[in-house]
């Protein structure tokens, strides 16, 4: 593939709990296929800070962006995707709120049945995931030690972040894809699709956890790169 100023390309946001390392599979799959990709080590304190490391990645871009978001990393592309350089969205188990909304109000009134994520109660500002929970409910599909190691290697999530609401959601003025994980215990299946559909979303699902993005680079480098050849098409 060419790398001219043509071909997009990608920058990838990371969620809560976790920091940027998780999408070296998904980077590596992507550079292999000849890409330029950078990864936002956003700070997860507060969304207007994530968004604005955000939009710093993308400013440093020379050519359209193929804006990437995981779990909350969802909400930091809903707001900074309206950046001007931004050609599409990605969504990976992600949150696509609208205006208004925030994790905290998509995940108030959660349906019956569904798994809750085992979040502690709020230290000096910031959340964690129960450390003996984190496997089964964050990363199921990853081996033992590897969903271990994640668990004790927690990024501090801000309250803030949580909070923080979008203003202008650029899905609605940017084609957008999304990649339900359907064995997802963070984010449930059915409020993915919910989210895909009102976001009009082109949708894909396959079978993981919440960290599909680390346990099946494959299949989310997949919709990023369709993301990608939809914007060189256009």
């Amino acid at each position: 593939m060419s790398t001219d100023s043509a071909t997009p390309r990608v920058v990838l946001v990371h969620g809560g709990f976790v920091d940027g390392s998780g999408w070296q599979g998904v980077y590596n799959l992507l550079k292999e296929d000849g890409y330029n990709v950078a990864v936002v080590q956003n700070p997860t304190l507060s969304l207007e800070g994530d968004v604005a490391a955000t939009r710093q990645v993308i400013d440093a871009q020379d050519g359209p962006v193929v804006l990437v978001g995981h779990s909350y990393g969802g909400v930091v592309v809903t707001e900074a995707g309206s950046h001007d350089d931004v050609a599409a969205l990605v969504y990976i188990a992600a949150f696509a709120p609208d205006k208004g909304e925030s994790v905290n109000s998509l995940i108030a009134d959660p349906p019956p049945g569904a798994p809750v994520p085992p979040i502690l109660p709020p230290t000096g500002g910031f959340l964690f995931l129960d450390r003996e929970k984190f496997p089964a409910s964050f990363a199921g599909d990853l081996p033992a030690e590897q969903a271990a190691f994640m668990a004790d290697s927690q990024v501090p999530w801000g309250v803030d972040a949580l909070g923080g609401a979008v203003t202008e959601p650029a899905w609605r003025i940017k084609p957008s894809w999304y990649l339900v994980a359907t064995e997802d215990r963070m984010i449930p299946p059915p409020a993915q699709r919910a989210m895909a559909e009102r976001a009009g979303s082109t949708v894909a699902e396959t079978p993981g956890s919440h960290a599909v993005y680390v346990s099946n680079p494959a299949v989310v480098a997949a919709i990023i790169t369709q993301a990608a050849a939809a914007v060189v098409a256009r």
